[in-house]
This record gives C-alpha cells, sequence and structure tokens, in this order.
C-alpha cells in the first residue's frame, strides 16, 4: 500500500516536472514579443488615429490612406516597443512591462502608453494596459 502511494506521488511529481519542462520550453521569445506588441500597438494607433476624430479634418483630407501608413509601420513601432521594454524571465513564463510615449512630436505630446504581458506556453496574455491621455 505505501508503495503504491509513494508510486503515485512520484509519477505525480514526474508529471508535474515534464509540464514545467514543457512551458519552459514554449516560452515565447524576445523576439515573439516583438512581433506580438507591433501588432497590437498598429491596431490601437489604427484604431484611434485612422478610425476616430483624432486627427483635424485637414490632415484626414491630406491622408487619405491613414490605415495603410500605420500599417507600414509595424516593423518600426515593434523596434520602439523592444527598446521601451523590460523582460523578467522567470523560466516557465516570462513577463514583460512596456512604458512607450509622453514625447514631444510637433506641436503635440504623445500620449503615454504602459503594458504588463505575461508570455507562456507560446501565448500572450496581456495583463494591464493603460493610455493616459496627454493635454496638447
Amino acid at each position: 500500500m505505501v508503495s503504491a502511494v509513494r508510486g503515485s506521488w512520484l509519477a505525480g511529481l514526474l508529471l508535474a516536472g515534464l509540464a514545467a519542462a514543457g512551458l519552459g520550453a514554449t516560452n515565447p521569445s524576445p523576439a515573439e514579443y516583438e512581433r506580438f506588441a507591433a501588432t497590437h500597438l498598429v491596431d490601437e494607433i489604427d484604431r484611434q488615429l485612422c478610425e476616430g476624430d483624432a486627427l483635424p479634418p485637414m490632415v484626414r483630407l491630406a491622408l487619405p490612406n491613414c490605415s495603410e501608413l500605420v500599417q507600414a509601420q509595424n516593423e518600426a513601432l515593434g523596434s520602439l516597443v523592444t527598446r521601451q521594454t523590460r523582460r523578467w524571465n522567470l523560466g516557465l513564463l516570462s513577463v514583460y512591462r512596456s512604458d512607450l510615449g509622453g514625447q514631444q512630436v510637433l506641436i503635440w505630446q504623445l500620449p503615454r502608453f504602459q503594458t504588463t504581458v505575461i508570455g507562456v506556453a507560446g501565448q500572450f496574455l496581456v495583463l494591464q494596459a493603460m493610455l493616459d491621455d496627454v493635454e496638447p
């Protein structure tokens, strides 16, 4: 009886170890995070800038292809996010903390965007995302 319990306990421990090794092996890389972040940032900029009323009417007339221009910046925005991100690799998962914005561009100050993302099992989960609007 004792050996059966010990065997079950050992099998459970072995299974947990294999699961942990599997999670560690599928912990997404910084390059994967860069692609994930770029896609989500581009989509958010497109939604905020091109679909809304953020651009003055004269600028919208001058940029009829706003969405295409924003989407074309995917690689550059991914690189920007990577430079503004700290990663904590915990083996089984990674925690990414990005802090973007606040810079002055022409006469506008970019809004500050902060996000915390967990990468685990080949996936990303956004835990927190905050956009702080900045007055011009």
